[in-house]
């Protein structure tokens, strides 16, 4: 069966998911009903695994049948009515005047496929059955409790860091229950603007308790609760002076405690060794006061949900840009910060015709002396080889595309670069998963023009109920009330679709998609606009122009990492390729769970060349890539992060860059035997392809990972790994643990 056909389709993968979970088309189903198809007079009631009793409902039978045909590909028009009736006619038999389990109408199932002669769909069934009950296993024996029936990784994930617990540890909520905390929370600022306050609460719970748009984790964590900080990304600006810098410490604590992540430029102080006058020292750059906030996040985070994490940038031109090159060079140094160094339009037409470039004194403006920029360029190309640090950030790129330049440039971004900001800037971010908009091989992209629409109505809420950590952010916050709307997913959705990530097809279609994505964002922005005003500093901001939007916000896309929401919708990160098809994940305390990717192992079973020979091999390697048995074509479409050249990655993150306000965070993954020049070509072509920024990653180049392919030597641990194995919180992207915020 090809790729994207029907049974590849999330919703048809029912074995990964359950029936009840997936949508359903409630309007078939009710003409089921309509005209008698079954007959339920002798039952009325199930009882459920927990021991509850609830109404007996046909329509989830015939409902759940239909999907397992639809699953194993077998077409047979009226065939899950007919078997529908057989396993109800043998229910209503077991059980006269009775309360059937959900065990007892699963074993009528089975048996009523059988008999009516659908073996290979009773086999699929089985196999789901099988599924469910290991998940069940899995999940009883580490205490999880689930409505939503996610993964039990999912499960822990939210246990440790969203949901609420008493003073001793208890949990106080569900998943669901924490949707509804959130919605309610963020619905209620809908009365300002005169709006339904119950319908937007409503509409806000089903869409994230679909899993099909979830806001970002300070969001989930904090809303309805006393803290009340709902924002991810913060930028704090840091002069030349003590009280400015030690300030910025005491900002940056305040905003980890509440979860969220900070950004800072260094670009403003002195460099090391320049005079400081008012105690006739000297001074000891900026690099020794990065280690003063390094030294801070390790002490906060040792008591928050959330791991603290910052982004340290300094332009290119700054005297001490080589000691900020290889600051990251030795494990265990800046381990809460990502570094980048910002690199202006100036500097790279110099390492183009290699001349040299000056550095400038911040405190003086005057010049220091020349270097090479190609000289620096290879140091930089260098460093990230050996340890994923320095990124680059593009900053005049950046500030090209600033929306209110009347309001300063910006100078930094947040922990992961997906929001260049202003000083005292914060944003708020949202993810859609796409792989949810996959319906039958088909994009539903009616679908996702409603979702776009709630996610911007959403995420403007956001700033109205956001309780602020700081006096300082409130004004520029909500005069730009800057939105990230992006998306998570993506390929998972490339799979179902039949499109190769490593392809012009693939290339293609994110590009259209985000296309998509900004035009319905911006056109609900100005909707927005039109009921509730436009943002404070429209006056002056690129959109000021007679033929401009008019939206409520100055941007509204971004693409996240997605990280931790990812692992709780089940979907891949952010725009990132799948990591590995098959791994073993680190839930908890020595505990190991196997994860396979379902796309992958459905079309090995409908393909026929699923084995468990085969599948112990990919949870080794993670990939297909290279073997035998699997054809040409499944190899090309199920690639996974080591498996894509570098300029694939750089330029599906040039696709998605040209039709985002804000910018892309996406990790360019190196094999362990990519080389320097890889690094240098990659960074040349994000300039060229005019990307804002670029991360990349030597697999290997660090000692402590969160991703370990089969045959590494685990830091801390001294043994081999015999799989593929990833930290619990690891969803894709960047292996490296700061990566992980």
């Amino acid at each position: 069966m090809p790729p994207g056909s029907p049974a590849v389709s999330w919703g048809n993968l029912f074995f990964a998911r359950g029936f009840h979970d997936i949508p359903k088309e409630w309007g078939a189903l009710q003409r089921y009903n309509d005209h008698n198809v079954m007959t339920t007079d002798t039952i009325t009631h199930i009882r459920k695994r927990d021991g509850r009793i609830v109404p007996f409902d046909p329509v989830k039978l015939v409902n759940a049948v239909t999907k397992a045909f639809e699953a194993s590909g077998v077409a047979h028009p009226g065939a899950p009515r007919q078997v529908a009736d057989e396993a109800a006619t043998r229910i209503h038999e077991r059980f006269p005047g009775l309360t059937p389990g959900v065990e007892d109408v699963q074993d009528a199932v089975e048996e009523a496929l059988m008999s009516l002669g659908h073996g290979e769909v009773a086999k699929a069934y089985i196999l789901y059955r099988q599924k469910r009950t290991e998940v069940r296993s899995a999940k009883e024996l580490l205490g999880v409790s689930d409505e939503l029936k996610l993964t039990v990784n999912a499960i822990k994930v939210l246990e440790r860091r969203y949901l609420r617990s008493d003073e001793d540890g208890r949990l106080m909520e569900t998943p669901l229950q924490m949707f509804r905390r959130v919605a309610g929370a963020v619905a209620s600022v809908e009365s300002r603007f005169h709006r339904d306050v119950g319908e937007a609460e409503e509409r806000f719970f089903k869409a994230m308790a679909s899993l099909e748009f979830l806001p970002n984790s300070p969001t989930l964590m904090n809303a309805g609760t006393a803290i009340g900080q709902l924002s991810a990304c913060f930028v704090i600006p840091i002069d030349d002076d003590m009280a400015s810098i030690f300030g910025a410490v005491r900002s940056m604590a305040l905003i980890h405690q509440s979860g969220g992540g900070t950004g800072f430029s260094f670009s403003r102080v002195r460099p090391k060794g320049d005079i400081v006058r008012s105690t006739h020292g000297i001074a000891s750059g900026p690099i020794s006061f990065m280690r003063v906030f390094d030294t801070a996040t390790d002490v906060i985070k040792q008591g928050g949900r959330r791991r603290g994490a910052n982004m340290g940038i300094l332009r290119v031109d700054h005297p001490d840009v080589l000691e900020f090159i290889a600051a990251k060079s030795a494990e265990g140094v800046l381990t809460n910060f990502n570094v980048s160094v910002a690199v202006t339009d100036a500097f790279m037409e110099a390492v183009d015709h290699g001349h040299d470039y000056p550095l400038i004194n911040p405190r003086t403006g005057m010049e220091v002396r020349r270097v090479s920029a190609r000289h620096v360029f290879d140091l930089m190309a260098t460093g990230a080889w050996k340890s994923g640090d320095p990124g680059l950030v593009f900053i005049d790129e950046i500030n090209r595309h600033n929306p209110t330049p009347d309001q300063g440039p910006m100078e930094s971004t947040n922990p992961c670069g997906e929001l260049p900001l202003l000083p005292y800037e914060s944003c708020n971010l949202g993810s859609i998963n796409v792989a949810r908009m996959v319906r039958d091989g088909a994009f539903d992209w009616d679908r996702l023009g409603a979702t776009v629409e709630l996610g911007v109505r959403f995420l403007d809420d956001v700033i109205e109920a956001n309780r602020y950590p700081l006096a300082e952010i409130d004004a520029p916050t909500k005069g730009n009330r800057k939105i990230g709307l992006g998306i998570m997913g993506f390929a998972d959705a490339l799979v179902l679709l039949g499109l190769s990530y490593a392809s012009e097809e693939g290339v293609a279609f994110g590009e259209r998609l985000m296309e998509f994505v900004q035009r319905e964002a911006m056109r609900a922005s100005e909707g927005l606009a039109r009921q509730r005003g436009l943002f404070p500093n429209f006056p002056g901001s690129v959109h000021d122009r007679p033929d401009g939007p008019r939206p409520r916000n100055a941007t509204v896309t971004s693409i996240a990492p997605t990280g931790t929401i990812s692992i709780i919708a089940g979907c891949s990160s952010g725009i990132e390729p799948m990591f590995a098809l098959s791994f073993v994940r680190n839930v908890m305390d020595g505990v190991q769970l196997l994860e396979t990717n379902p796309y992958f192992e459905q079309v090995a079973r409908d393909r026929g060349f699923h084995s468990q020979r085969l599948m112990a091999q990919v949870a080794r390697t993670g990939t297909v890539g290279g073997l035998e048995e699997v054809p040409e074509d499944v190899q090309r479409l199920f690639v996974t992060d080591f498996d894509i050249a570098p300029e694939w990655h750089v330029r599906m993150q040039a696709a998605f860059q040209r039709h985002c306000d804000n910018a892309v965070s996406k990790t360019i993954n190196l094999p362990k035997d990519a080389t320097v020049d890889d690094v240098r070509k990659a960074y040349l072509l994000a300039h060229q392809l005019k990307c804002k920024g670029i991360t990349v990653f030597r697999y290997g180049s660090k000692g402590q990972q969160v991703l370990y392919r089969s045959g590494d030597i685990v830091e801390g641990k001294g043994e081999v790994a015999p799989f593929v194995s990833a930290d619990s919180e690891y969803a894709g992207g960047c292996p490296d643990p700061t990566c992980e915020y």
